[in-house]
């Protein structure tokens, strides 16, 4: 949570059991279930609505740009995602290379690299836990993660991402940071930065 912040906080969910390339897995992440599932936000009357998943960094990055259009189109409220933020931080610090560690299997891993290729970003180094199931990520102890980025720092890229918002990543990354001189983004970190920037841009 930021500190002293004058914000608050809603949430709403998007049902996401497991992470593979499977149709049946790809299905979690339609349009009208992200739009839904952020709609229900509006109530509040809310600023903004960020997606807090990384699903684009394997479905590509416009998934979340037709998501933010059709639903700022649908309710009027500005829209962002946490991959969109990650791309908008690596643009700002001129980043050409990346370090990706994340909790997913070989080939959803591949897929995200290959996303980022696309985009301009090359990979020097990854590490992935090779798990399936959501609720398994939440389980990777924090100390395991560390040790991942420390591993994808010896590769020295401009960035490395901690890709996935289930995993602890934002109690240690900016400590980490510190410790290895890399800029290291947190997905649900940046996701709140998002959130936060946003709302302070809304006239």
């Amino acid at each position: 949570m930021a500190p002293r912040s004058e914000a608050t906080f809603h949430f709403s969910r998007l049902g996401v059991i497991d992470i593979t390339l499977d149709l049946a897995s790809l299905a979690q992440f339609t349009l009208a279930g992200q739009v839904a599932a952020g709609a229900l936000l509006c109530d509040a009357e809310v600023d903004c609505v960020v997606w807090g998943g990384t699903s684009a960094s394997w479905l590509g990055v416009d998934h979340d740009l037709e998501f933010c259009r059709f639903f700022t189109k649908k309710t009027g409220v500005p829209a962002g995602s946490c991959v969109l933020e990650i791309n908008r931080f690596m643009a700002d610090i001129s980043a050409k290379t990346f370090g990706l560690v994340s909790p997913y299997t070989a080939d959803v891993q591949q897929k995200i690299i290959d996303n980022y290729q696309s985009l301009g970003f090359s990979c020097l180094g990854e590490r992935h836990h090779g798990g399936a199931l959501s609720n398994d990520y939440a389980m990777i102890e924090p100390a395991v993660t560390a040790q991942m980025v420390r591993d994808v720092a010896k590769h020295a890229p401009d960035v490395i991402l901690i890709m996935c918002t289930n995993m602890f990543g934002a109690t240690i990354a900016a400590t980490l940071t510190e410790e290895i001189g890399i800029p290291v983004i947190d997905s649900a970190a940046i996701t709140l930065e998002a959130g936060l920037r946003l709302a302070k841009a809304k006239p």
